[in-house]
């Protein structure tokens, strides 16, 4: 009878563990410590093995490499996606500036359009990519990772092929229609474009310092590659219309890969294995109330950044208060440089052609060499303010200015060495501090948003230094000798 009994108190409706008390007969259930399987509350990393996979297992006790540098070169491809808006349409200005503004193509002699295209079209770029750059840090922009990535190049895709069909119609008859649909164009390619390259810099940020510097590798190689591109469809195609075309459709394909392999990057296990540390890091913070509210610590961020921030900023402020203004409008001295290069290619080769390569190679040399150290580093930042005095000392010639400051460096090769140097410097020193500002958080959960940081930063740099531009045609018509006479 009493063997029934227990059976009948076991097979009870409670389905919690019971022990049947023998000292009073009592059926009451006794409740057992908690086990850890029936335990909702508990963080995944701890004792709840529900969502643990063998491949995760595997990935912590062998962590992955990144087998045939795959995530880098994605990570560099997109880099080169994150600017190409930007340096396809500096690159473009002969056909905006000298086909469809000019008085030849619109049979006028309104020359308003095409004299205000490039400082227009500075503002149009950089004004949406500094506000959009900062806000993404703040306000996830678009939602989450996915959609602003996906939303953000999509919209880049439809922008770009709305540009290629301006390129093949006839524009002549309503050249300010043209140009405000064009400058349009470029304020929204670059809101979108803000917030994808901000986003990639965050992503970069939960790797290894080296594959920030790939996004940077990338941003330089963007320039080469639109240069590039340039020349060849100049070459190819005599027509300067039908060069447009193709040229802009290049830029739509590199817009489509970086969708693509966006999408591979989670596939890969080197990837998932870093973004599974990023996530159990952040985990571990919640549960410590590191984060208090819940919102990041936004100040104690920027403070612990900040002399890598300051780096950044100052590199892109002294390289864009010479690159591509003043840089572009230098003359040579010589009728051919080197008796191969003519006056026709003078500009695209010492300028664009020439920043953009040793930038490339400047940014490839920190995978190898990161000297000095962050502590360091802002010694040759602030040494290269120098280069804005030099640049206005060699022969250039804003337009439709009257140049009155002597030009004191008269030889092209001197020019040309000072330009190899800066734009060296500046792909090389840019590097070291996009890889420097992440990993100078004392809490790695931060990471990712100091390299957002660090990507505002970049962009601020290149505002400062484009509204600098502004200075130096002003400065060349004063002559400063006479101070001193």
């Amino acid at each position: 009878m009493a063997q029934k009994r227990e059976e009948q108190s076991l097979l009870g409706r409670s389905t919690e563990p019971s022990i049947i008390s023998s000292r009073n007969n009592s059926t009451e259930p006794v409740k057992l410590t908690p086990s850890w399987e029936a335990r909702n509350d508990l963080p995944e990393d701890e004792l709840n093995f529900r969502s643990l996979t063998m491949d995760r297992v595997k990935m912590e006790m062998q962590p992955p490499s990144d087998r045939f540098k795959i995530i880098f070169f994605i990570l560099l491809f997109h880099g080169i996606g994150t600017l190409t808006p930007w340096n396809m349409f500096i690159t473009a200005k002969e056909y905006f500036v000298d086909y469809k503004l000019s008085p030849n193509y619109t049979g006028t002699n309104n020359t308003e359009y095409a004299a205000n295209f490039m400082p227009y079209l500075t503002f149009a770029s950089q004004i949406p990519n500094v506000l959009f750059n900062w806000m993404n840090i703040f306000v996830n922009l678009g939602g989450d990772l996915t959609k602003r990535v996906v939303w953000s190049l999509i919209i880049e895709i439809i922008l770009f092929l709305i540009t290629v069909i301006l390129a093949m119609v006839d524009s002549s008859q309503w050249p300010g229609t043209f140009f405000w649909v064009t400058m349009a164009s470029v304020v929204a390619l670059n809101m979108f474009g803000g917030i994808f390259q901000n986003t990639v810099y965050g992503m970069a940020a939960k790797l290894p310092s080296k594959y920030t510097g790939a996004v940077v590798l990338g941003s330089n190689i963007s320039g080469t590659f639109a240069t590039s591109i340039s020349i060849m469809s100049g070459f190819i195609w005599s027509s300067v219309r039908k060069a447009a075309i193709y040229y802009f459709i290049t830029a739509m394909f590199v817009i489509l890969i970086c969708f693509d392999t966006f999408f591979a990057m989670p596939l890969n296990r080197f990837y998932r294995f870093h973004e599974m540390q990023s996530e159990k890091m952040q985990e571990k913070s919640r549960r410590s109330n590191i984060t208090g509210s819940g919102k990041p610590p936004y100040w104690t961020i920027f403070k612990q950044c900040f002399p890598q921030l300051f780096n950044v900023f100052m590199i892109f402020f002294v390289t864009l208060s010479v690159f591509p203004t003043v840089h572009s409008d230098i003359k040579p001295m010589n009728d051919d440089l080197f008796g191969i290069i003519s006056n026709k290619y003078f500009t695209t080769i010492t300028c664009f052609l020439t920043f953009n390569v040793f930038a490339m190679l400047g940014s490839l040399l920190t995978s190898w060499v990161q000297w000095p150290s962050p502590k360091f580093l802002v010694w040759p930042v602030l040494l290269r303010i120098v280069f804005i005095p030099l640049f206005l000392i060699c022969n250039y010639h804003p337009l439709g200015v009257s140049r009155v400051l002597p030009v004191y460096i008269k030889d092209d090769y001197v020019y040309w060495s000072i330009a190899i140097l800066m734009s060296f410097s500046s792909g090389y020193l840019s590097s070291l501090a996009m890889m420097y500002a992440p990993i100078s958080q004392s809490n790695p959960v931060y990471q990712v948003k100091a390299g957002m940081m660090a990507a505002a930063m970049l962009i601020s740099g290149i505002f400062g230094g484009i509204m600098f531009s502004f200075l130096p045609p002003i400065i060349v018509q004063y002559n400063f000798e006479s101070l001193f006479s």
